[in-house]
């Protein structure tokens, strides 16, 4: 900086360039980078659960897109997609834990209601425009043979940004007032985990309906997909995302993560998890009572347990809960934190390695051929993958250190400026 200014300036400003001086300004900066830029700390267990997810979600991919059509027939498939069957919720779900989280630190530094709605609808709508960024770019990555229809397909993440303004409109309209003692603020935020659950259950309880009327069929398909996934094929899907039901799972996390930050369960945090699992427990042991009931809520002509049943959502509930209090445990007492963890690492890039694999499973550039190898194959492009992924991981995790660390104040005097 000082060897592009004249002699003359030097001695203009002789004050200014001294290296004391220097120190102090260079000190100023750094002490003016706005505290959003700053790492913020993150919760092990919450990344533990999304890097499982992560590793479900690849060996369903996986599995899915390289066995051949006579393997897919066989009990190792049936079981590797019944594990696939919770990425999805658990995203969801992580999702609403997250978005209370953060929701209770912004008006605990005292943004206002507004404010923190406002973050939420604004955080919701960058991943919304990122899902359908991510069609965009698979459209043209298979073009030709992509179809057209695909750039409005429904997928995880227009479902993950939906949910988060859903969220934060609700958070806003249980609110308390601004200026609230601490009794008003509580109850506000038990009327927040009651609209929650309350959502999440009426969602569940007319998904089997929705899946199964004609009702929509005047709308637009574009749009009745985000009610049923009915995409252009005349009929609901089970691979896409529709709001009803997967918005549930984001509801039910949202009401979990506010219990969490709730004053009692920050005192008693050990007893709140294991009674999150008891609860856990007791869901699914509903959901089999429910399912094996003589009376039944719906037809058995509309009644399916396996994408739209209310008893299904509830056992991953119920799954997803004592997975929360298990996760917890092993990253408190196990060894999920002794040193480096794999798991971990995924989980605080999920979105990267999310959008990253897609296309190295089902895209153009899949490592294996697609619906013509062995289990035994498979299964190494599975391993593959996921050391692929968590390379991906590292990288994208230095690089960003490496970002942050400019812009974050230093402890230690800063260096003069030498006054070449």
């Amino acid at each position: 900086m000082s060897a592009t200014l004249t002699a003359s300036a030097r001695k203009s400003y002789p004050q200014v360039l001294s290296p004391h001086n220097s120190r102090k300004i260079v000190a100023l900066i750094r002490a003016t980078v706005p505290p959003q830029t700053q790492p913020a700390k993150r919760l092990a267990y919450l990344d533990w659960m999304r890097g499982l997810a992560c590793l479900l979600m690849f060996q369903a991919h996986c599995y899915s897109s390289w066995l051949t059509l006579d393997k897919q027939k066989t009990e190792f498939f049936r079981w590797a997609q019944l594990g696939g069957t919770l990425p999805a919720p658990l995203f969801l779900f992580l999702t609403g834990i997250s978005s209370a989280l953060v929701s209770e630190k912004l008006r605990a530094k005292g943004f206002t209601s507004a404010a923190i709605a406002k973050t939420a609808l604004v955080r919701g709508a960058q991943i919304y425009a990122l899902g359908i960024f991510f069609r965009l770019q698979e459209f043209v990555v298979g073009y030709p043979k992509s179809p057209w229809t695909d750039l409005l397909r429904v997928d995880i993440l227009n479902i993950l940004g939906l949910a988060l303004m859903f969220m934060g409109v609700l958070r806003w309209l249980t609110s308390a007032p601004e200026g609230s003692d601490p009794i008003a603020i509580e109850k506000s935020r038990n009327r927040a985990i009651v609209v929650s659950l309350a959502a999440a259950a009426l969602i569940s309880l007319v998904t089997p309906l929705l899946w199964t009327t004609s009702a929509f069929h005047r709308l637009p398909w574009p749009v009745e997909s985000y009610i049923n996934g009915v995409h252009n094929f005349q009929q609901p899907q089970v691979w896409l995302f529709p709001i009803f039901p997967w918005m549930a799972f984001a509801f039910v996390g949202l009401s979990v993560g506010l219990f969490l930050f709730s004053g009692d369960a920050r005192k008693k945090e050990i007893s709140a998890f294991a009674g999150l699992g008891a609860i856990g427990a007791a869901v699914c042991l509903l959901s089999l009572l429910f399912d094996g009931a003589p009376l039944r809520l719906y037809p058995s002509a509309i009644y399916d347990y396996w994408h739209t049943s209310p008893n299904f959502f509830l056992m991953r509930c119920g799954i997803l809960l004592i997975l929360l209090s298990l996760t917890y445990a092993w990253c408190r007492w196990g060894f999920a934190q002794k040193g480096f963890s794999p798991v971990i690492q995924l989980g605080t890039t999920s979105l990267l390695v999310y959008w990253v694999h897609i296309e190295f499973v089902f895209g153009r550039l899949s490592i294996l051929p697609k619906g013509q190898c062995a289990i035994l194959k498979s299964t190494g492009g599975l391993l593959l993958i996921c050391a692929a992924m968590l390379a991906i991981s590292l990288l994208r995790t230095k690089w960003k250190n490496r970002s942050v660390s400019v812009l974050r104040p230093s402890p230690a005097p800063a260096a003069a400026i030498p006054e070449s």
